[in-house]
């Protein structure tokens, strides 16, 4: 099994979630994205790459990286057809990663929130297990059934929502609102906050994409 991938975009990144995370044994390669790069440089740490159209970050640091540390770099034209965080993750997917962490891609922006949650796509349909992750929120995107354990779960709520379709005869079992066979439209609200009641939960449906977002407090 493939060690964890992590892009640092640039968004909320809190030193006291990220740092732990960066430094951890899990983690075996980092892609510094765009203004992400400042946190890294900040707190010494090499990323393997670095991916962006760098319109937000000093020229002296992309040359540090490029030129001093021998970092491969990704530069793209400020007027691209693609967000820097949906370039990373692609660059993942053709180096093969297969779990990948999103970090910075969340924050005052929801725009880009929202571009970051789409762009889970990529990452699904390549086989890969992609996921939005600070430290209040985890989102991740299925096209099947999932089952989460209390012991392990990244947050007390969740909450799912339909991608792009309404999702078929969606069932919650374990849960302290439990759900069966229901057709979940866009518009639907019913599932957001729902809690553990046992100490496994099991999410099933029949067709569509589901968010899954995972919360703290």
């Amino acid at each position: 099994m493939s060690k964890r991938t992590v892009i640092v975009s640039g968004g909320m990144l809190e030193t006291d979630f990220v740092l732990p995370i960066l430094e951890s044994e899990d983690t075996e390669f980092i892609i510094g994205v765009d203004r992400g790069l400042e946190f890294l440089y900040a707190h010494g740490i090499k990323p393997d790459y670095i991916v962006g159209d760098f319109d937000s970050v000093p020229r002296s640091l992309v040359n540090y990286y490029r030129e001093e540390l021998n970092v491969p770099v990704r530069e793209f034209n400020p007027v691209k057809d693609a967000s820097d965080t949906e370039i990373a993750l692609r660059l993942c997917i053709g180096l093969n990663r297969k779990e990948i962490w999103i970090l910075g891609a969340t924050g005052n922006r929801v725009d880009h929130l929202w571009a970051n949650v789409q762009c889970l796509q990529i990452a699904l349909a390549a086989g890969a297990d992609a996921r939005i992750v600070d430290s209040h929120n985890q989102i991740r995107l299925l096209d099947k059934g999932i089952t989460l354990e209390r012991k392990s779960a990244f947050g007390k709520y969740f909450s799912l929502f339909p991608l792009e379709l309404p999702v078929d005869d969606l069932s919650i079992t374990g849960a302290k609102y439990p759900l069966k066979d229901h057709f979940m439209k866009p518009d639907d609200s019913l599932c957001v906050s729902n809690e553990f009641a046992a100490d496994e939960v099991t999410i099933s449906f029949a067709f569509g994409k589901v968010i899954l977002m995972e919360t703290k407090d």
